[in-house]
């Protein structure tokens, strides 16, 4: 009996993930801008808040106010049991795809609104919304912009250890960094290490985010990895 109940229970938990990977493909209905999920979480007296990452992310860094919702628990259940159906419930993750599941999920149980932030507690800190931290930033922004303008070229990766395609980043980072030497200063920000940073910066919108600076001017901005290496050595050829 246990054997087909831990059966049934891994099927449950990779469907559940292989329909969060589908919907974090495309853009869901009720993923709304960060500016109409600001400024609807103002309009509430008491916001429904959830932070639909895992605990230990959640540990780190989240939205004031915010309660986690672990979508793996075996208490899902009894925590929507919670949340009042009648009122709008806000959702957020790391970009869109566990919050999007989250939000279809509410409205299929009855809920009359349910939101999913587009791109994610990135899109958040990354325009310098409120937020809570565990720890203080290793990174400044006074230390951020005495590196850009003490070096020629400088190329910043801001992202998330827990984000997959940030993960994708780091490879190309390690050639591009092979390739160029002391030529080239990269710069790596995570959220986990230095929040307050990427939220001072006011300029990220997802992760990842790669910013090329040149003689203390912005080159190019990436949203996700793109063809990083040859943009690089695109904007690094030019004299």
């Amino acid at each position: 009996m246990k054997t087909n109940k831990t059966i049934k229970n891994s099927i449950t938990i990779l469907i559940l993930f292989l329909t969060i990977i589908g919907f974090s493909q495309t853009k869901s209905s009720n993923t709304v801008s960060l500016d109409v999920f600001y400024s609807k979480i103002k309009s509430e007296k008491n916001p429904q808040i959830i932070d639909a990452r895992g605990p230990e992310e959640f540990a780190l860094n989240h939205i004031n106010g915010a309660v986690n919702f672990n979508l793996e628990s075996k208490d899902y259940d009894q925590q929507i049991a919670k949340l009042d159906k009648t009122k709008p419930v806000f959702n957020y993750s790391i970009g869109a795809g566990r919050s999007v599941w989250l939000a279809d999920d509410l409205l299929k149980k009855g809920f009359k609104e349910a939101y999913s932030l587009e791109g994610g507690i990135a899109n958040w800190i990354g325009n310098g919304k409120p937020f809570y931290a565990n720890s203080k930033s290793k990174l400044t922004l006074a230390e951020y912009k005495k590196i850009i303008a003490e070096n020629k070229d400088v190329l910043v990766d801001i992202g998330s250890i827990y984000c997959g395609a940030c993960k994708k980043v780091k490879p190309v980072l390690e050639t591009i960094r092979t390739q160029y030497g002391a030529n080239l200063k990269i710069i790596e920000i995570d959220l986990e290490d230095s929040p307050q940073v990427i939220a001072d910066l006011k300029t990220v919108k997802v992760f990842p985010t790669l910013i090329l600076y040149k003689d203390g001017k912005i080159v190019f901005k990436k949203e996700g990895l793109g063809d990083l290496k040859n943009d690089v050595d695109v904007a690094l050829a030019v004299k």
